[in-house]
């Protein structure tokens, strides 16, 4: 049976009102798709591929928020009154999105009882996971909290088998994002590797037992 987000996703590909006002653009990784304190103006589905959502303080201090995956959305805040962008958002794999504007999302969600539905359920969906993502930083250690991280990039749970092919993400990214330091990613990568969790040669492959170790820990 196919997940939420994939229903959200056939019906937003298959309506005939979403596919007139949305439009699809490439990101190569590391693109920016838009930068904290841009105009709010669009909503964005992930066809396929990785991005994240970072913020930074007025000190320069700077924070991944997010990982965002196949399937979902981002960008919903320009629903409300909010007219700046309270994040940055690029990509990190090579990723397909949808965009639409926000004038449309707006008209759609107001004449479609039935997206809307499927869009209000993705985000109740999304603010649990921000939740976890904060127990996780707050509770786990680097090594769980990238273990977590690789298990999401494969789509854990929304594939029918875990040992996929990723293109393989720099370190200093991957660091970031769990908010270590590049020399800790490598050392507990290597660990990985050595354990049979992950094999990694020009793509990154994620195996089952990395779930298992997960969930022993």
């Amino acid at each position: 049976m196919a997940d939420k987000d994939s229903v959200a996703f056939n019906y937003l590909g298959s309506h005939k009102s979403i596919a007139a006002h949305s439009t699809t653009h490439q990101y190569r990784s590391g693109q920016s798709i838009f930068r904290q304190g841009d105009k709010a103006d669009a909503v964005y589905y992930i066809q396929s591929g990785n991005a994240k959502l970072t913020v930074v303080s007025e000190s320069g201090k700077k924070a991944v928020i997010a990982i965002l995956r196949c399937g979902d959305f981002f960008g919903e805040s320009c629903i409300t009154s909010q007219a700046l962008r309270s994040s940055s958002a690029t990509a990190i794999r090579d990723s397909t999105l949808f965009r639409v504007s926000r004038m449309d999302i707006v008209r759609i969600l107001k004449r479609e009882p039935a997206f809307a539905k499927l869009f209000t359920s993705h985000l109740l969906f999304r603010i649990g996971r921000i939740e976890e993502d904060l127990v996780d930083q707050v509770c786990n250690s680097s090594e769980q909290r990238l273990a977590r991280l690789l298990l999401i990039l494969s789509d854990f749970g929304r594939q029918t088998t875990l040992e996929v092919g990723i293109p393989k993400i720099d370190q200093e990214t991957l660091a970031e994002m769990v908010g270590t330091t590049r020399s800790r990613v490598s050392f507990f990568m290597n660990r990985f590797r050595a354990k049979g969790y992950i094999d990694y040669n020009g793509s990154l492959h994620v195996h089952k037992a990395l779930q298992t170790f997960l969930f022993n820990e």
